[in-house]
């Protein structure tokens, strides 16, 4: 390794590039790839495009084919049934290897998207407060996040339409799937509040026309417990796990009140 490719080692991989080297090592069956494979001359052409680093700070061997593939090489010796000795490799490269292990479908999506929105050129940078707002997308400070993309693919104005009509039609906002209301909880602080959800992801629907239909009104606790593990559950089943675990819940209470409780002044005179 030259000083060259040493010094450009030293410029981090940002959570996104890591996400385009992790698709293609995916679509390569998680095998080696040769640097002069057209896949990896053509994703550090692509990279070398992108403008998360500045053009100042970069080398000449900056994200070339042989760096694409070690960055690949990190990621493959993280694989669960890799059985030799890691390579270097950061808290990145584990978390991006663990997101396509567990939703393969949505994160070549979005490393598709990622790639769509290099080449357009239609790139600049959002905050992390932007990128947290959304359930579905977080990203570290630093990463790069198309704050017009994202507005261009989550109208606020469908929001707005979707309480509007909540309110219209039911005088409160509510919970579908657990109840909860912010204002009975909060008072007026959490008048007008409440979280919506598209019922298929926009991640997995790709570009689409949204109606108020495809909306769905959650509280926080609930968005996140949709939205947490391998697999993401649908309104409907969650609701159904929240009566399932009331319905436990109640029988266990039930069960506890029914049982006969052995009285204090019983108990000492069966020990006497």
């Amino acid at each position: 390794m030259t000083v060259d490719d040493e010094r450009d080692r030293r410029i981090n991989w940002t959570r996104n590039e890591v996400i385009l080297a992790c698709a293609l090592l995916a679509e390569n069956n998680w095998k080696w790839m040769d640097p002069s494979d057209p896949r990896a001359v053509e994703l550090s052409e692509l990279l070398r495009r992108s403008p998360e680093h500045p053009n100042g700070g970069r080398k000449a061997v900056f994200r070339n084919p042989n760096g694409v593939v070690r960055k690949m090489q990190d990621l493959q010796s993280r694989l669960p049934d890799y059985h030799g000795k890691p390579t270097h490799g950061g808290h990145i490269d584990r978390e991006v290897l663990n997101d396509f292990l567990s939703h393969p479908t949505e994160m070549r999506l979005l490393a598709s998207r990622i790639r769509e929105i290099i080449h357009s050129g239609d790139v600049s940078y959002g905050t992390v407060a932007e990128v947290e707002a959304d359930p579905e997308l977080t990203a570290p400070e630093g990463s790069i996040v198309i704050a017009a993309h994202l507005k261009r693919e989550r109208n606020p104005r469908l929001r707005a339409a979707k309480i509007r009509a909540a309110v219209v039609s039911n005088t409160s906002l509510s919970c579908e799937v657990c109840g909860f209301d912010f204002e009975s909880a909060y008072g007026a602080r959490g008048r007008g509040y409440i979280e919506v959800h598209h019922a298929l992801p926009l991640h997995v629907s790709g570009e689409t026309r949204t109606s108020l239909a495809d909306l769905v009104l959650l509280c926080s606790n609930c968005h996140r417990m949709i939205h947490r593990g391998q697999k993401w559950l649908t309104p409907a089943e969650l609701k159904t796990v929240v009566a399932s675990t009331k319905e436990r819940r109640t029988d266990a209470a039930s069960t506890t009140r029914d049982t006969p409780q052995k009285s204090p002044d019983h108990e000492g005179a069966k020990m006497g």
